[in-house]
């Protein structure tokens, strides 16, 4: 299961992180969130480090990396973005982008 992120976890989670991190930002009202969860959850499951931010839940997150639509997904590595996706985005995508 993806880990929750909030303000306070955030910087050990995922700043702090000593490999790839796929944020997700997302929304309970968002469908293409929806599609998106059970993808990012399997990526969990095998092993790649997933936090998910709920938008209506942690504005600040959100503005602070200047997510304007959801879904986002931000792969951050040595604690920088690395990589960021808009809207429903396949699996293998993710994965080959967590894996490089």
């Amino acid at each position: 299961m993806a880990k929750v992120l909030t303000a306070q976890n955030f910087e050990a989670e995922v700043l702090r992180s000593e490999k790839p991190v796929l944020v997700d930002f997302w929304a309970t009202w968002c469908g293409p969130c929806m599609r998106q969860a059970p993808i990012v959850d399997e990526l969990s499951q095998e092993g790649f480090a997933v936090g998910k931010v709920d938008v209506d839940q942690e504005p600040g997150l959100a503005q602070q990396f200047g997510v304007m639509s959801i879904p986002t997904l931000i792969i951050f590595k040595n604690g920088k973005e690395a990589e960021r996706l808009v809207g429903l985005t396949p699996k293998d995508r993710l994965k080959s982008l967590l894996e490089e």
